[in-house]
């Protein structure tokens, strides 16, 4: 009994298939098949994963497509409607040859035929056939459409047709069953044309899930590809629950009639034979000059690279060098050096900024030779095997930032030098994650919203977190799972959905370069932009031997780009900005003060802070910093400060060890420092050091214990002497690699630290310096981001630095510099668009600048001083520089609009006006007279102003209340919007937070109940937050929700991937606040708005260790001289006590300060003057039940 199935989609046919490729093929090998295909809908996305995982085990794949024909041309659009648009035909590859035109077939459905589907056409079948097999397809195959239409002689030409093109024996009609009424139709149809034409059968199940029992999670799926609900009767369906994978048995007890038929698709698959061969080295050849080889050109610039990086260069140097180059050519990469030099080449050449590298490239004395990197390798003490290992030979990876605004340039230049069918960039896919699916699950099922966002929601944030993770460390998911049978359900189809592709994207930065069209390799698709990317992902490109390059806009480059040109027009100075003094004592002062807005790499609250503790006295310091400040190695951050702080209490286990781990202060930091130790206390060779490194962060156990055995006892047969015979004793070997194993899953590259704390330095020079040419090329590079604009507006009027407003005269697009103070963009202006700031900024240029209100409407045309564009101007204050109030412009610029248009059509007409025949005394005369009456209010004045810039300039209503908004806030706006980081709101959910600032809009609402309820958008300092008033707090409130009014609120954060909002519980207005009034709940202040310190709850404020700068510690008049510690496990441990613990300690007001310590995130907290409790044994005992007694303390304050 054989059969072979060969009709099978894969969660790569999007939204249609679900079966994941590495359970389909494990369900294949336990059902018996010793073969597969893998046939998904008009794309090739996921052969590489399924050749793979069918290999792996011990199936046979077959690799196929079911290909959209289209019924004419390939270039027609919408010849015919519904199932005549396109007819379906299985495609499989009997060999290699087969498998590179079957990638060509689907490549040009992509790039020439798209419409709705990607189509090709039976020119591109004629022209790309050998090799291939095909199969007629299931009911949508135009045989089978012609069959179930009653159309006998169009099936047979068709079929005909099929067999003329793939030739006798390379085309099967094709059988299913999945008991719809028209299979029978068509397979009797089917038959009766094999016996006719003598076109051989074969018997399919067009398997779309694995198991029976996966019908319905698949039909859920098919609802979320068409936007329907389950319920829905007029809709996609798949009836009978028969796609999945059939056993052998099954497929013969369906087909008792077609024996032969069954047993051809195993012949078939035994034709079937691919090789797709990984590591086979693609990269193009790089024209060198004439009379050199590759070689001998990328050693000349290499040497020549050298006079210039060294002037004296040492032996250890040019030794380095030499081994380097032997390297690269014995492992073949030499074009691809040469390539990378070439376009980085290019961008320096044409002012494109670069960065100083990326990754472990930065370790090569070649790169940094070839101007690649700009960071010396031997001075930082960095490894070249780390980035190109002898000993394992895989693809070099050199990563480049360019200037965000002219990244493209670069690509553009190498396409035009490879040419277009030789680069193309690279697709990725957007999977269904935990959250999303479920709230995709929920609405297809049409359970209530609340419910399905309170499933998600239950599933915690955090990145790799999967719904059978979430299941058990959520208590709410648990328990919503385990007690509501709609939410087992949900969560059930969810589960087997999770994780499938949902829909492809553009790798943001990747592209492949290839020796020849890049569609002889790999198939090609087209991205959302129409443009041209690879089926295949950048890790399969690389695999398969491809140049893959990324290309990543990295805006900081723009921003010293900028700082850089500013300080040359205004100060006449040349900054060279690679070359700058790294030991200037100025810089790490500024980064040790906490005051890094816009310093690369070091501008988050958290690094702020620890920056601060850290207080960095070189780069190394700086490399460290970024290294150690993230999850994982922060827990080591403690030691460094420490032995940084302390020298003399550094122990090293082995005095081998000291130069390793004497810039580190005794704590491993780098992955080179694990491939250091190795090698230099167990004789290890750099090459073999890193494959160590590589098994340690991968925890590759069976490698683990080998390499222990040979770094303790060594290997006389790898040549590995080992740590007994270097006079190390077992036990102290055996704790060094405990140590190393330790810290390898964590340890970073110090290569790519490095060349980032570069970056760092560069940003945190400029700003010490050059702080407003700093601040203005930081504020061109957010422009359209008003948050950002207005947080930092609010950062330079507190470093003293003077925000002007656009002015017409002075006023480019971006932010400019204008003496000691920053212009505003005119580009920040609403309704005024580039194209006529360009021409603003070209009269003015051309004809000098303009000599008031009138001369500017005179001069620019009709069409670039329309009402709204100049009303724009007014308000945003481009025209205060003519001396005259915005209200007087806005009141007399109808008028003067009136008149320029009368003069400017008279002058078209050839008509004299009396200002040209009586000269200037007349036009003085009648020069137009502005209004008196004064400016706009404060207040009005601003909220104009705003309107048109989006932030406040001018002034802002809120600078008096800072020291007001700092005692009672422990959040800003901007937290509860989506970090770019993270992709999540820096809030978290269900967690207190109090926000103040000026209501903006109110929407009340009425509920079904009849009960109001307010939607209301606060406005603090940098941004707007969404407050969601219930009925039951909104009596309560209801006279202070109104436009205008100042309030303090404090409620619940609703976090979620697409935002946060506040649902509140108290508002109190300013007034009350200034007044002594405290919200009735507890609170915590943070200090937001000048002394930037942290707080408990992961938000903007939140910072590693800053043990004294946690909220209030002043022993103010009135405040007891004792105080309470309550110790948690973790930040996680405390947010789900939060509520609990503050009612607690409102149960107990007194005049004593809480203190909170997190044991493992090793922060300190006092819970501020919200919070201050009676500390007596009442208290205590309670504290004491809910948390047990060694947890907490009660004593006298230091």
């Amino acid at each position: 009994m054989e059969f072979t199935h060969l009709h099978v989609h894969t969660e790569y046919s999007l939204l249609d298939g679900s079966a994941k490729i590495k359970e389909l093929v494990a369900r294949a090998a336990e059902l018996g098949y010793d073969s597969l295909a893998i046939t998904d809908h008009g794309v090739m996305y996921g052969v590489i994963d399924f050749y793979e995982a069918a290999r792996a085990v011990g199936i046979k794949p077959i690799i196929g497509c079911e290909v959209y024909v289209s019924p004419g041309s390939r270039f027609d659009r919408e010849v015919n409607k519904g199932e005549d648009r396109y007819y379906h035909l299985v495609l499989l590859a009997e060999n290699n040859t087969g498998y590179k035109n079957l990638s060509k077939i689907v490549s040009r459905g992509f790039t020439e035929g798209f419409y709705y589907k990607p189509r090709v056409d039976m020119e591109v079948l004629k022209e790309f056939h050998e090799g291939i097999i095909a199969l007629s397809a299931c009911l949508a195959g135009e045989v089978a459409v012609n069959l179930r239409k009653g159309n006998y002689a169009g099936a047979k030409e068709a079929a005909l047709r099929h067999l003329d093109i793939f030739g006798e024996n390379n085309y099967f009609l094709e059988m299913q069953d999945h008991g719809i009424p028209d299979q029978a139709t068509v397979n009797a149809g089917v038959m009766r044309l094999s016996k006719e034409l003598g076109i051989p059968m074969v018997v399919t199940n067009d398997s779309h899930y694995i198991y029976a029992e996966d019908a319905d999670a698949h039909d859920i799926l098919l609802c979320i590809q068409t936007n329907k609900k389950v319920s829905d009767t007029d809709r996609m369906k798949y009836d009978g629950g028969q796609y999945y994978l059939k056993s052998k048995e099954e497929m013969y007890s369906l087909f008792p009639y077609a024996g032969e038929a069954l047993e051809n698709t195993h012949k078939i698959a035994e034709r079937c034979n691919v090789e797709i061969v990984f590591g086979e080295q693609k990269v193009p050849e790089f024209k060198v000059p004439d009379g050199l080889t590759a070689y001998e050109y990328l050693t000349k610039l290499c040497m020549e690279g050298l006079n210039e990086r060294y002037p004296v260069p040492t032996k250890e140097i040019t030794d380095r060098l030499e081994y380097e180059l032997n390297t690269i050519k014995n492992m073949g990469y030499v074009d691809y050096f040469l390539i990378v030099h070439d376009f980085i080449k290019y961008a320096r050449d044409n002012d494109i900024p670069v960065g100083p590298g990326r990754g472990s490239a930065a370790g090569s004395i070649v790169s940094y030779c070839l101007h690649i990197t700009s960071l010396d390798p031997i001075k930082y003490n960095l490894l070249f095997e780390r980035f190109l290992n002898p000993e394992r030979v895989s693809m070099p990876d050199i990563d480049v930032d360019f200037c965000y605004e002219r990244r493209q340039e670069v690509i553009d230049y190498v396409v035009r030098k490879y040419g277009k069918e030789k680069v193309v960039q690279i697709v990725t896919f957007q999977t269904m994650a935990a959250r999303n699916v479920i709230r995709d699950v929920g609405r297809v099922l049409d359970l209530p919203y609340a419910l399905c966002d309170a499933v998600a929601k239950s599933v915690p944030m955090e990145l790799n977190m999967t719904i059978t993770k979430a299941l058990s460390v959520s208590k709410d998911l648990k328990d919503m799972y385990e007690q509501k049978p709609e939410v087992k359900h949900l969560i059930d189809m969810a589960l087997k959905l999770e994780g499938l592709p949902r829909n492809t994207g553009m790798h943001a930065a990747g592209v492949v370069i290839g020796r020849n069209s890049i569609d002889e390799y790999v198939p090609l698709a087209k991205g959302g932009d129409d443009s041209v990317i690879t089926q295949f992902t950048a890790t399969t490109i690389e695999r398969l031997g491809l140049l893959k390059m990324d290309f990543l806009g990295l805006r900081t480059l723009t921003v010293i780009h900028d700082a850089v040109r500013f300080a040359k027009e205004q100060y006449g100075v040349d900054i060279d900005i690679n070359n700058l003094d790294y030991n200037d004592p100025k810089i790490f002062e500024l980064l040790s003060s906490g005051h890094t807005e816009g310093v690369f790499q070091l501008e988050s609250a958290g690094m702020k802070s620890f920056m601060k503790e850290l207080k960095p006295r070189n780069l190394e310091d700086v490399i460290a910093g970024i290294s150690l400040y993230r999850p994982g190695p922060m827990d080591f951050i403690p030691n460094y400060i420490n032995g940084k702080e302390h020298p003399e209490t550094i122990a090293y286990d082995t005095p081998l060890l000291e130069d390793i781990l004497k810039p580190t202060y005794g704590c491993i930091v780098y992955q080179e420092q694990v491939m250091q130790i190795v090698m230099k206390l167990a004789g290890y060779t750099l090459g073999r050091s890193d494959l160590v490194r590589r098994a340690m962060s991968k925890k590759k156990a069976d490698v683990m214990a080998k390499e222990r055995q040979y770094f303790v006892y060594g290997n006389e047969e790898l040549k590995v002497p080992g740590c007994i015979n270097n006079g190390i004793s077992e036990d102290v070997a055996n704790k060094i690699f405990d140590d190393m194993t330790d810290f390898a899953k964590y340890a970073f590259n110090k290569s790519h630290a490095a060349v980032y704390a570069i970056v760092a330095y560069q940003t945190a020079y400029l700003k010490c310096y050059y702080p407003t040419c700093f601040m203005a090329a930081l504020m061109s590079s957010v422009k359209d981001n008003s948050s950002k604009v207005a947080m930092y507006i609010a950062h330079c009027r507190q470093m003293g630095i003077e925000i002007l407003p656009p002015d017409i005269n002075e006023g480019v697009s971006g932010f400019s510099v204008s003496g000691n103070a920053i212009r505003f963009g005119l580009s920040g202006l609403k309704s005024v668009g580039t194209a006529v700031i360009d021409r603003v900024v070209r009269e003015r240029d051309e004809n000098g600048p303009f000599k008031d209100f009138k001369d500017f409407l005179m001069r620019m045309s009709s069409k670039d001083t329309n009402k709204k564009t100049v009303e724009a101007l007014i308000l945003g204050g481009a025209f205060d520089s003519f001396g005259l109030y915005r209200k007087q412009l806005m009141l007399a610029y109808p008028v003067i609009a009136d008149e320029v248009a009368r003069e400017k059509k008279n002058s078209m007409a050839g008509q004299f006006s009396f200002a040209d025949i009586f000269g200037e005394e007349f036009q003085e005369m009648t020069a137009v007279k502005y209004p008196d009456v004064p400016e706009y209010d404060r207040q009005e004045k601003l909220s104009l102003e705003k309107n048109v810039l989006g932030v406040y300039v001018s002034g802002h209503p809120l600078l008096q209340y800072t020291d007001m908004l700092d005692r009672y806030t422990n959040a800003l706006t901007t937290d509860f919007q989506v970090d770019e980081e993270s992709g999540s709101p820096k809030v978290k959910d269900q967690i207190m937070y109090t926000v103040g600032g000026i209501i903006t809009t109110v929407s009340t609402k009425v509920t079904k109940n009849g009960q109001n309820m307010a939607f209301v958008t606060l406005e603090d300092m940098v941004g707007t937050v969404e407050v969601v008033v219930f009925p039951r707090d909104y009596d309560k409130c209801r006279s202070l929700l109104f436009a205008d009014s100042k309030v303090l609120i404090k409620g619940r954060a609703q976090a979620s991937e697409e935002g946060g909002k506040l649902i509140a519980s108290e508002v109190m207005s300013f007034d009350e606040a200034e007044n002594g009034k405290h919200f009735n709940t507890f609170r915590q202040a943070v200090g937001y708005y000048s002394s930037g310190s942290g707080n408990m709850n992961g938000n903007a404020g939140t910072g590693y260790g800053n043990y004294n700068n946690y909220g209030y510690q002043d022993k103010a008049s009135g405040v007891s001289d004792e105080e309470v510690w309550v110790c948690f496990e973790n930040m996680e441990h405390y947010n789900k006590e939060a509520e609990k613990f503050s009612a607690i300690l409102e149960n107990h007001r007194g005049l004593c300060p809480v203190m909170v310590q997190l044991r493992a995130e090793r922060q300190i907290k006092n819970m501020g003057r919200g919070f201050l409790v009676n500390p007596d044994d009442t208290l205590m005992e309670e504290l004491a039940g809910a948390y047990g007694g060694d947890k907490v303390l009660r004593r006298k304050r230091k």
